[in-house]
């Protein structure tokens, strides 16, 4: 069996860890042991698993060659937990597996787990202010857009198309949006977004956008500071003063400000300690129970690293303001660390790199319910956050820019034309409410007659311009709005009484046609002399 890549979606750690387990058992070679002068067939040493899947884990794109050797030890604890694996004797559910020459054996029956029956989160109707029905507990008084001042030369100059050739508009009032308006707008295009990067049909299975709070998601989006950190609102919520000083000691070594220099052997290694207890002992992690799914789905982007930067930055944004600043101070200071030769090594056993993830991987990443993949899932995010930490952790302009215009967009007064979509350059968000085509052609018939009506009306009485320009912009508006031209010319008779017909005078009769009438002309022979 050849390993893939698992994309994005629902159950994508089940997923894994049936393809890890199949890898496994087509992989793993098996031979015939002793054991305390016994032979067994079929069975393998646990050094020799250990190898086997430390391999095939690093070789596989899904976890990368960042896996180290202990981390492989805890996921076989984890298969003879799950009877994945079994002692010679048939004994499993105990994580008692150790790196040595015990024997183990695959069982008969089929390890893989099925995939869990998650209730439904169901959809959220999540949809964009409706400019007629106010909502509940707000003002019920309609606030306009100052509309635009348009004569009906304006309005010419600006339909001066050949006749038949403008398409039927409307204009399209707005109203002022309030800022539950605009939370609405933020939430629904940011999740609109993130369900494309992933390619997924819908966020259903992965996220409860009902948890997602659109107020978050707008101070991430504009309560930063100068270096894009996010500012609290709530001042408790801060980190202590002495582990930002703590961090602060690493990140910026040897270069120490708020801490006086280290005056014994070691000091930097007490310093990391107490930042990896504080970050330790936090009962959810730092991206939260409710978005595991979500990050656990973008791992599948991860060969494509502009979409899994794009991802990962929307989903971030998600985060309460709290736990994303959290976030950007101990990636970048991880990071920092991580490049900083001038350090002493904080681990005599284990690289600087590879310690930052096992160390804090799991406050950052983890499920609620304890899964058997996470670390290793945890292990691959982290390493990818660390090494694009300032693109991930920063407000994804690209999104806050269509947002805006959207905003900016829906408090214009426009000219809808049939058959454009003024929104075109939005994706329609997948938790639009849909409405009849009945309300649709109801809305699209009485939005605008009242304004149209006046631009009828002083193209009719309008006496400085020409009868032939007058008939030439009625036919164009008639052409353009035939409900409203029938409403005031509901008669051709009505339509003549601006162009009364002029009385035609009779020419003069001349008086010498009276007198002498006229005589025809008589052909006579001529002779020639």
């Amino acid at each position: 069996m050849e390993p893939g890549l698992v994309g994005p979606g629902p159950y994508r750690a089940t997923r894994l860890w049936n393809e890890i387990i199949e890898l496994f058992r087509a992989g793993m070679p098996l031979r015939k042991h002793r054991c305390r002068f016994k032979s067994y067939e079929r069975c393998f040493k646990a050094s020799e698993a250990v190898d086997c899947l430390h391999e095939l884990l690093g070789s596989n794109q899904n976890f990368g060659p960042e896996v180290t050797r202990n981390q492989t030890v805890k996921l076989l604890k984890k298969f003879l937990k799950n009877h994945v694996i079994e002692d010679i004797k048939g004994r499993w559910g105990k994580e008692d597996f150790q790196d040595d020459g015990h024997l183990y054996r695959f069982p008969p029956s089929s390890p893989l787990k099925p995939y869990p029956k998650k209730t439904s989160y169901g959809k959220e109707v999540i949809k964009f202010p409706d400019w007629n029905e106010p909502k509940a507990g707000t003002s019920q008084e309609h606030i306009p857009v100052k509309s635009v001042a348009m004569n009906s030369e304006m309005w010419y100059k600006r339909h001066s198309i050949a006749i038949g050739e403008v398409p039927g508009c409307k204009l399209v009032f707005r109203r002022e949006l309030t800022q539950t308006n605009i939370e609405e707008i933020w939430k629904s295009m940011t999740l609109s977004r993130l369900q494309k990067v992933l390619g997924l049909d819908s966020l259903d299975e992965v996220l409860d956008t009902k948890l997602v709070n659109s107020k978050h998601i707008i101070q991430n989006a504009y309560n930063v500071n100068k270096q894009g950190i996010v500012t609290l609102e709530d001042k408790s919520k801060e980190l202590p003063h002495w582990i930002l000083s703590a961090m602060k000691c690493l990140a910026n070594w040897p270069s120490c400000s708020d801490l006086k220099q280290p005056t014994y052997s070691g000091f930097e290694r007490d310093v990391f300690k107490t930042i990896v207890d504080y970050f330790g002992q936090m009962k959810e992690p730092l991206l939260t129970f409710h978005f595991f799914d979500v990050f656990v789905s973008v791992l599948g982007l991860l060969q494509k690293h502009s979409k899994a930067v794009e991802a990962l930055q929307i989903s971030c944004l998600l985060l309460p303001p709290e736990n994303r600043k959290r976030l950007q101070l101990l990636v970048r200071m991880m990071a920092r660390i991580s490049f900083n030769k001038d350090l002493p090594p904080l681990s005599e056993s284990v690289r600087t790199r590879t310690l930052m993830v096992q160390a804090f991987s799991r406050c950052i990443l983890c499920s609620k319910d304890e899964m058997d993949l996470d670390e290793l899932l945890a292990a691959k995010l982290v390493s990818f956050l660390m090494d694009n930490y300032q693109e991930i952790l920063s407000v994804p302009s690209a999104l806050k820019s269509s947002v805006e215009e959207h905003v900016v967009h829906l408090q214009t007064v426009q000219i809808k034309y049939a058959g454009a979509d003024t929104d075109a350059t939005f994706p329609p968000p997948s938790f639009c409410h849909q409405i009849s085509t009945d309300e649709f052609e109801y809305q699209r018939a009485t939005g605008s007659q009242e304004p149209l009506a006046a631009l009828l009306e002083e193209i009719a009485t309008n006496k400085e311009i020409s009868v032939k320009d007058k008939k030439k912009k009625l036919k164009q508006f008639q052409k353009s709005y035939p409900e409203v031209y029938r409403v005031r010319f509901p008669t051709p008779e009505t339509e003549a009484v601006l162009f009364p017909e002029k009385t035609k005078q009779k020419p003069p009769v001349l008086m010498w046609a009276l007198k002498k009438p006229f005589q025809p002309f008589h052909r006579t022979r001529s002779f020639r002399m």
